[in-house]
């Protein structure tokens, strides 16, 4: 409402009777309660003690309220903020539907299925995916404990969405021009403990320091890393001093001593290759936010739901912790 109108009904407040000044305050307060779930959820996310985002300090003082979000002001940077200042959902709109947007990527629906479902145009649901997705592809589990498996997969490069390509266009999802691995192909490298924590990097090159500076931090001393035979991962293990298994696929080999195979990866590579298809070719610059998306889906059936989603999004949770 315009600030005339505000003022223009302010004015006819008085003229109202007793009985009517008691119904206008009892439909104000139910507004007032009546709030979406997706705003109720980022509103929590302040808590009792909010802390300003800018500076950290304590000292906050309520600031009014704008956009369907109560405001804060911070008595030592004087700095506004509210409940999704610093989060990658900051300045979105449309906040009312973003618990049924959170459900439309827990069922892994399409950009246009999730713009049918939420009511919106395809280009904002398109926005809120990868805004959603920001801290979830990059949310990835601190440590791999006990038998760790590591394979490299493969995705075949794309400039989806581009309006200036540096090759010849090709049908979404196509195939690449030559056989076999080339420069066409993006290396995925995947590692999964046996509980299922899942960690993975789009690899510039497939090398000792590259698979070092990546993995490396991601993998317990203690662990014991499955890999097939690349000579890459038993440099890797030596130099970090990791019991070190592998695996001779190309001779038939597929599980030595029962524990000693790949089957834990390769099954997640397969779910994972599966799940993306239904996009019909992936543009490698988002890569990254699939993989994440992925990651958080996969095994958690029964943990998942839209508020979880939306918490995830909002980094209030850690999803590998479900």
């Amino acid at each position: 409402m315009k600030s005339k109108e505000f003022k223009e009904l302010l004015e006819q407040v008085s003229r109202l009777s007793s009985k009517q000044r008691t119904s206008l305050r009892q439909a104000l307060e139910a507004s007032l309660q009546d709030k979406p779930e997706a705003v109720r959820e980022i509103e929590a996310r302040m808590g009792n003690d909010p802390v300003c985002p800018h500076c950290g300090s304590h000292r906050i003082g309520k600031w009014g309220s704008a956009k369907g979000l109560r405001r804060f002001r911070c008595h030592v940077c004087g700095r506004t903020f509210n409940a999704l200042t610093g989060t990658p959902l900051a300045h979105l709109r449309k906040k009312e539907r973003w618990d049924q947007f959170a459900a439309c990527l827990q069922e892994s629906k399409t950009v246009r299925g999730s713009a049918e479902e939420c009511g919106v145009h395809r280009n904002t649901t398109f926005r809120w995916r990868h805004r959603f997705l920001a801290w979830i592809s990059v949310n990835k589990p601190p440590s791999l404990h006990g038998v760790v498996e590591a394979d490299e997969t493969f995705f075949l490069e794309s400039q989806k969405g581009s309006h200036h390509l540096n090759r010849k266009p090709r049908k979404r999802g196509g195939k690449a021009s030559q056989r076999g691995r080339s420069k066409e192909h993006i290396c995925v490298l995947v590692a999964r403990d046996r509980s299922g924590q899942t960690t993975d990097h789009i690899l510039p090159a497939f090398n000792v320091e590259v698979v070092d500076g990546l993995l490396g931090p991601a993998i317990d001393p203690d662990a014991m890393l499955c890999t097939d035979g690349a000579n890459v991962y038993a440099t890797f293990a030596k130099r970090r001093g990791l019991l070190h298994e592998s695996v001779n696929l190309s001779a038939g080999e597929r599980v030595r001593a029962k524990t000693i195979h790949l089957q834990n990866v390769n099954g997640y590579h397969s779910r994972m290759k599966g799940w993306i298809a239904r996009f019909h070719g992936v543009s490698t610059r988002w890569l990254p936010s699939y993989l994440g998306w992925r990651r958080m889906l996969d095994g958690r059936d029964q943990a998942l739901s839209p508020t979880v989603v939306l918490k995830s999004a909002l980094k209030i949770i850690d999803f590998n912790t479900l």
